[in-house]
């Protein structure tokens, strides 16, 4: 399964439900064009459960999907727990398990590859659901019964990692600033649309 297959994929299925992403994930969701409702967890790596769960909380009648990557949720395991131990209802938590961090770009190992079984984690830090799908087709056959889980679900999906596009005679060029003003971007974009859909004052 590609990045782009399984984001494609949730992005078919969300409804309105706001997507919390980290980088692999941002990068494939600008590429399919998927612009409303969401939120970019770049540059605050490890940080993308912990978003979701305020959001969720914050608007507990308006769904959360979470694309996650494995390096970032290793780097905060603990959101994890946070999530579990708040129980929202309408959470679903997908961490892309390819084994690489800045995948398409440096490709560097992750801590355990692709043998980390992050639905294990999930499962013992208490959330409702946690399965691991390794095929585009079984994430389009689980996401309706994810999607109706009440409370926080979990999916690790097996992702093939991206070819790296440098290396000693490509180096990689300095990110745009954009890539890290994103994010506040992103957040006022996503308070307007709340106030919109919920009929509050954006704030």
């Amino acid at each position: 399964m590609r990045i782009g297959q399984a984001c494609q994929c949730i992005a078919q299925a969300r409804g309105e439900r706001v997507i919390v992403a980290t980088m692999g994930a941002m990068f494939a969701l600008d590429a399919l064009g998927v612009s409303e409702a969401r939120l970019s967890s770049v540059p605050l790596m490890g940080g993308a459960a912990s978003l979701g769960l305020g959001l969720s909380l914050a608007n507990p009648e308006v769904g959360v999907i979470v694309i996650d990557g494995d390096a970032s949720l290793l780097m905060q395991l603990g959101g994890l727990v946070s999530v579990a131990d708040n129980a929202p209802r309408r959470f679903l938590h997908f961490v892309v398990q390819n084994g690489t961090q800045f995948t398409g770009a440096s490709n560097l190992g992750v801590p355990g590859g692709k043998d980390v079984d992050f639905g294990a984690l999930a499962r013992a830090a208490g959330y409702t659901r946690a399965l691991r799908i390794d095929t585009v087709e079984a994430l389009a056959e689980a996401l309706p019964l994810l999607l109706q889980e009440d409370g926080p679900a979990f999916a690790a999906l097996v992702v093939d990692a991206e070819p790296s596009q440098f290396g000693a005679d490509r180096p990689q060029p300095e990110l745009p600033d954009r890539q890290f003003q994103r994010m506040g971007l992103e957040a006022e974009q996503l308070a307007s649309w709340y106030a919109a859909k919920t009929g509050a004052a954006a704030s």
